[in-house]
């Protein structure tokens, strides 16, 4: 198990743990959550040995493999299939040394190669890749063809590949779309051993794990669970807290006031010192803390303006000749809530682009209401942010004629304290990069609101704000997201951008995790055995069958003196039953009592030799069952 034991943890300034504890057992998925900048990510490279702790220790079992996907594959001409077999690193440190074992070590090789299942690694790897959203032509292509999310991909893929006792995720939804996301919250569900996930992903917390750990006041608190039972746990524990509170606050009043009353008078002294050091000894009240978060502020448009405000017929778009999106029919209202669905690749990005205005259609006609304004938030503006900017710099070139003051109390109403206003932003975290440009580029209150993936980097208050924020929005409103849960409770429409196309989807979220499911599983035995057939296993199932055969014939001396041994007691037994229907017989005793005494002094010694056989028998079963399950039979 992972057990945390009092940890203390002090950097950049600040105190991240303070006598923090944590018990992991085997075999237990638990989801990290807390606010933004808490200490989450810090927690795990303190796991990782990466950082040292300054107070109390962090232990996992001997032989333990702890395991995070932290950073993308590296850039190489080697296979992507490739490359995620090799993050197996059991697997791949025992293939080769099978090339220079004598005979005797590669039959133990094999053995342990059969233990894990070595056989049937190319075909799970492809199947990993495939729900991760890797076509089969992908398995060959060198890993430098991908770009760094798809490369964060074939890391995750190389980590569930691998099963490490204790797997460690950080935010795994970021760089997969909706159908990539359900396709995980199933296989994490099914994973066998202990994982711990860094998530503000509602739904994956709900759905994968079976504990969550908050991190808050500088400690871990433990509630066994989904995220919505976590929720409900902490808002009781929040309502005791509080109203143990009220009720000691109340007999704190109540001595005060006899102290203060009595304490000048003589007859009432002893009495009035008394409750004095009652009050001394009543034990605090455990902070209630709060996770508070500022809300965001998306002001609604100010005209509003006659339906449809944009409409595509025939419509197509893509980038120089090519064409990403053809035929494309829609038409768009003022209070249109749409939630954009589609694998990724499939052009989702280009149809926001086409609508914000980023590109033109390339045939077929376009209008859209001339007074419209459209705010468009994309995760590549995260990405391309001046690390030495800072908030205000930024405010200063957005509101140009407005004051100082007016600016910081802009940012301020944003969640910008006085001194993150001023701070650069490669020293804000993800989130308040992102919080910053929502708010931004919505801020002069636009008819059309386009947000693609808006909530990566949010924790799950944050998220919960967005939520708000955006019911509250009368304008209209395209978001395109892999977090089901806010397309479920914003988009009132949806629309489906597959085979080259974009055509309302009728069905519900539930229709359409429904279809993904199924798709994954059709195309996950299309992909697994392609790849089986294709990559050739270094280890076949030839292989497999002789390191088996040779794993039982190993253990059948052993088998073989427990078989004897229990055939050897049956015997005994007979022999005694025997006996004892003769001793059952009255006339033996008057008739033949030497014979008797013969038969009972027999059956003393058989039975004797009974116990020492069942002694024998018990030890040799257990020396053949541990042989067995060590040999993986």
């Amino acid at each position: 198990m992972l057990q945390i034991t009092n940890l203390t943890y002090d950097a950049y300034g600040r105190r991240f743990f303070d006598g923090a504890s944590l018990t992991l057992t085997p075999g237990t998925k638990a989801g990290l959550v807390g606010l933004n900048g808490v200490g989450k990510s810090t927690l795990f490279g303190l796991i990782l040995g990466k950082s040292q702790p300054g107070g109390g220790e962090i232990t996992t079992p001997k032989g333990w493999r702890v395991a995070s996907v932290d950073q993308e594959i590296a850039a190489s001409p080697q296979h992507l299939i490739d490359a995620v077999l090799a993050i197996d690193t059991r697997r791949a440190n025992l293939l080769k040394a099978l090339e220079t074992a004598d005979p005797m070590q590669q039959a133990e090789i094999h053995h342990d190669l059969y233990a894990i299942g070595a056989d049937r690694a190319p075909s799970r790897a492809a199947e990993i890749l495939s729900g991760l959203g890797f076509s089969n032509a992908d398995l060959t292509r060198p890993i430098s063809d991908f770009s760094g999310g798809w490369r964060m991909r074939a890391a995750l893929a190389g980590a569930l590949l691998a099963e490490p006792d204790l797997l460690l995720l950080d935010e795994p939804t970021n760089y997969l779309d909706l159908e990539g996301a359900l396709w995980l919250e199933a296989k994490l569900k099914r994973y066998p051993n202990a994982a711990l996930m860094i998530s503000h992903d509602r739904d994956l917390l709900n759905e994968s794990v079976d504990a969550i750990v908050h991190v808050v006041g500088q400690r871990l608190d433990y509630y066994s669970g989904n995220y919505d039972n976590f929720e409900r746990m902490r808002a009781e524990k929040a309502r005791l807290n509080a109203a143990n509170a009220a009720k000691q606050e109340a007999e704190r009043a109540h001595l005060q006031a006899f102290v203060d009353r009595f304490r000048a008078k003589a007859s009432k002294a002893s009495q009035a010192q008394s409750r004095m050091k009652k009050l001394e000894k009543l034990p605090p009240i455990a902070a209630n803390i709060q996770d508070r978060v500022a809300p965001f502020r998306l002001p609604s448009p100010e005209k509003e303006l006659a339906p449809p405000i944009l409409r595509l017929d025939d419509a197509s778009v893509g980038y120089g000749d090519t064409v990403i999106l053809r035929n494309i029919n829609i038409r768009l209202d003022p209070d249109d809530r749409i939630g954009v669905l589609g694998v990724n690749g499939a052009g989702k990005s280009t149809f926001a682009k086409l609508l914000a205005g980023a590109l033109s259609e390339m045939h077929g006609t376009q209008w859209r209401d001339r007074r419209m304004t459209v705010a468009w938030f994309h995760q590549h503006q995260i990405e391309a942010m001046d690390p030495e900017d800072t908030p205000l710099e930024m405010m200063r070139r957005a509101l140009p004629d407005d004051t100082e003051s007016k600016r910081r109390g802009r940012l301020g109403s944003f969640g910008m304290t006085v001194e993150k206003v001023e701070t650069k932003v490669k020293d804000l975290s993800g989130g308040e990069r992102a919080r910053l440009l929502l708010n931004m580029v919505a801020m002069d209150g636009p008819h059309l609101l386009i947000l693609d993936e808006p909530t990566n980097h949010l924790d799950i208050d944050s998220r919960r704000a967005l939520l708000d924020a955006l019911n509250d929005y009368e304008g209209a409103v395209l978001i395109i997201t892999h977090d089901r849960s806010l397309v479920e409770l914003v988009a009132d429409k949806l629309w489906l951008v597959n085979d080259g196309t974009v055509k309302t989807y009728t069905g519900t979220m539930d229709d359409y995790a429904k279809l993904v499911v199924e798709r994954a599983k059709t195309a996950t035995r299309e992909e697994a055995q392609a790849a089986a057939k294709d990559k050739p296993a270094s280890v076949n199932t030839k292989e497999a069958r002789k390191a088996a055969a040779a794993a039982r014939n190993a253990i059948a001396p052993l088998k073989k003196k427990a078989d004897d041994l229990e055939r050897q007691i049956e015997t005994l037994g007979n022999k005694i039953k025997m006996i004892d229907l003769k001793l059952s017989d009255p006339d033996i005793y008057v008739k033949a009592a030497t014979e008797a005494v013969k038969l009972g002094k027999e059956k003393a010694k058989l039975e004797d030799d009974l116990v020492k056989l069942e002694g024998d028998w018990m030890e040799a079963a257990e020396v053949y069952e541990t042989a067995k399950t060590e040999a993986g039979l």
